[in-house]
Parts: C-alpha cells; sequence; structure tokens
C-alpha cells in the first residue's frame, strides 16, 4: 500500500552541530531509490510500507549501531489508491490556492 512518510532522524547528546549525522541519514534515504525530497525539518520518502519503513530502520540504524542515541520523529500518510503524494498534494494545494485568489480578485 502506498505511502507517504515524513521522519526525522537525528542524534541526541553529540552536540550543536548534527549535519554530519543528519547527512549520513539522508545518504541512505537517497540511495534507498524511492522518491524522497529533504526540507529543513524532514525528509519525506513514498513507496510501498514495507519499503519505506525498511529505509526508516536502515538509516535510524546509521547512527543506532554506533552507539548514538537516536531519535525518530515520523508521520505516515496512507492513502489507498493513490501515487505521487509527494507531488500531487502540494499541486492540488497550489491550484486551490490560485482558485481562491482568483476568486477574490473578481
Amino acid at each position: 500500500m502506498n505511502t507517504l512518510i515524513a521522519v526525522a532522524i537525528a542524534p541526541c547528546g553529540t552536540g550543536e552541530e548534527m549535519s554530519a549525522y543528519v547527512g549520513e541519514v539522508v545518504r541512505v534515504i537517497r540511495e534507498s531509490g524511492l522518491p524522497n525530497r529533504t526540507n529543513s525539518m524532514f525528509t519525506e520518502i513514498e513507496g510501498e510500507w514495507d519499503d519505506v519503513m525498511a529505509v526508516v530502520k536502515k538509516a535510524t540504524m546509521v547512527l543506532a549501531d554506533k552507539g548514538i542515541r537516536t531519535e525518530v520523529v515520523l508521520k505516515a500518510d496512507i492513502r489507498p489508491g493513490y501515487t505521487d503524494m509527494m507531488h500531487g498534494k502540494l499541486e492540488r494545494l497550489e491550484q486551490k490556492i490560485k482558485a481562491e485568489k482568483e476568486e477574490e480578485e473578481k
């Protein structure tokens, strides 16, 4: 079943600068082959539930296997019958905003 998740995987107790650790996590996600997009707070991953969760586990273990306490924040959107939700949701939102703006300008 197609699943879109937003996940943040970060080390705890490693100091203020986490970009090197987060970079390792994001690299694993990008190398997964699943559609993904990283922003300042989360990385979105889309695919079949088992595939997405396997990537989350592998990315988490990048830090945990080093003995680093690891925090995972995950939000999932499971929407049967839909694909490419990562882009489709934004396209529908932008269309709605545009239509509302055009209606206001009338």
